[in-house]
C-alpha cells in the first residue's frame, strides 16, 4: 500500500486530510520537529500545531519540548482500537444490508417483490417446515429435493400436501415415487416447464417465474385473499388436468378442495346413499377454528348434479357448498374465501358411506 492510499484510507476512518497526512509522515520520520513534520507533510506552518493538538487529543501523537516542539507517533493501540471497531462496524453492516435485501420484513407490505429465487425458496422452506394445515406446492424436481427436508417436517406433523412435480420433457424426469411418496399426501406430474408456486395453510403463497423467463423476479405473499388466486392457478393449472404419481391413501377419503369433495359425492347423494362428513374449518363470522359433523343434506354447485365426475374443476366457477344435517341443525359448509356460509372447510373427510 502505498503513501497515498494509506493517507485516503486514514480520512475515510475519520482523520481530516491534514491530520491524515501529517501522521504518514510522523510514521516515516519516527520524531520530528512541527517545523520538519509540516515541510514534510505539506501541512501549513500556521496550521500544524492545530493538527498535531488534535491528535494528540486523540491519543495518536504525543508531543514534547526539547529545543522546540516535538512529536511521535504514540501507542498504536488507540488507532488499532478505533480502525478495528470501525471494521467491524462496516462488516455488520454489509450482513445486515444482505439480509434486508435478500428478506424484506413481511410486515411492511402484503406483498413484497423480490430480485432472486433463492430468498424465495428460504422463506417458502420456512413457511413449509412450520406449516399446520396444508400446502400446495409446484416444483421441479431439483427443487424438490431442496424442499424435501422442510415437507418432510411439514408431513411427520400432520400437515396434508398435495405436490406437482414439473419437467421439462428433457432433461428433467420424476423423482422415485417412494421418495415421493414419503413427503407429500398426493402428488401428480405436470409434463411442462412451470412457475414455483407454494401455498401455506391458506395465508401464504411464494412464487417465481420458471426458469428461463426473461423476467427474474420473486414474490412472497402474506394475505389470504392474495393467497387464493395463486391457490386458484395452482388448481387449474398445476394440478386438475394432470394425472397422479402418488395416489392418496385409500383408506381415507380427505379433501382439501370441497369442489374435489362434491365431484365425488354428488353422485351418491343423487343415488339416494346417506354421506356422512367432517369438517374441519374455520367460522365464517368469527373466524375461529370450528369442526363439525353430519350427514349431507344437499350439495350446492351450478345448476344441477350432471356429469360432475367428468367436469372439470375449473368450470365449478358458481357458488360451491355442502349442506350437512348436525346435532346442532344445519350447517352450510363453503370453500375457501366462503362468505354466505356458515364455515370456510379446509379439510373435509368422508367418514361413511350407508
Amino acid at each position: 500500500m502505498n503513501e497515498s492510499e494509506l493517507t485516503s484510507i486514514l480520512e475515510e476512518a475519520g482523520f481530516s486530510p491534514y491530520q491524515a497526512d501529517a501522521y504518514v509522515a510522523l510514521l516515516e520520520l519516527g520524531s520530528a520537529t512541527a517545523t520538519d513534520l509540516a515541510e514534510e507533510s505539506d501541512v501549513p506552518d500556521p496550521r500544524i500545531y492545530d493538527v498535531l493538538r488534535d491528535l494528540e487529543k486523540a491519543g495518536y501523537v504525543e508531543t514534547y519540548e526539547q529545543d522546540s516542539l516535538r512529536a511521535r507517533v504514540h501507542d498504536f493501540e488507540a488507532l488499532q482500537e478505533s480502525l478495528d471497531d470501525r471494521a467491524t462496524r462496516f462488516s455488520r453492516a454489509v450482513d445486515e444490508i444482505e439480509r434486508r435485501w435478500e428478506k424484506p420484513r413481511m410486515e411492511e407490505s402484503v406483498v413484497n417483490v423480490v430480485t432472486r429465487f433463492e430468498t424465495v425458496l428460504e422463506s417458502a422452506a420456512e413457511a413449509i417446515e412450520n406449516a399446520e394445515n396444508q400446502i400446495q406446492l409446484t416444483v421441479n424436481p431439483d427443487t424438490f429435493e431442496v424442499l424435501r427436508p422442510a415437507l418432510r417436517a411439514a408431513t411427520d406433523n400432520g400437515v396434508a400436501v398435495n405436490l406437482a412435480i414439473t419437467t421439462d420433457g428433457e432433461s428433467e424426469s420424476v423423482p422415485d415415487p417412494e421418495t415421493v411418496a414419503d413427503v407429500c399426501t398426493e402428488a401428480r406430474h405436470r409434463e411442462l416447464s412451470s412457475p414455483f408456486v407454494a401455498i401455506v395453510d391458506r395465508k401464504k403463497a411464494y412464487f417465481a417465474p420458471h426458469e428461463g423467463s426473461t423476467n427474474e423476479y420473486g414474490l412472497i405473499v402474506d394475505d389470504q385473499t392474495h393467497a387464493y388466486v395463486f391457490y386458484w392457478f395452482f388448481l387449474t393449472t398445476q394440478w386438475d388436468n394432470w394425472e397422479p404419481v402418488v395416489a392418496a391413501e385409500d383408506d381415507t377419503q380427505e379433501y382439501l378442495e370441497i369442489r374435489y369433495c362434491i365431484r365425488d359425492i354428488a353422485p351418491l347423494i343423487d343415488d339416494g346413499k346417506t354421506v356422512r362428513l367432517r369438517v374441519d374449518g374455520a367460522d365464517t363470522e368469527t373466524g375461529d377454528r370450528r369442526v363439525i359433523e353430519g350427514t349431507v343434506k344437499d350439495v350446492i354447485v351450478g345448476p344441477d348434479h350432471v356429469n360432475l365426475e367428468t367436469t372439470p374443476i375449473s368450470s365449478y366457477g358458481n357458488r360451491v357448498a355442502i349442506v350437512l344435517e348436525t346435532d346442532d341443525g344445519t350447517v352450510d359448509v363453503g370453500g375457501w374465501g366462503a362468505l354466505v356460509e356458515d364455515v370456510e372447510a379446509h379439510r373435509i373427510v368422508v367418514e361413511s358411506v350407508e
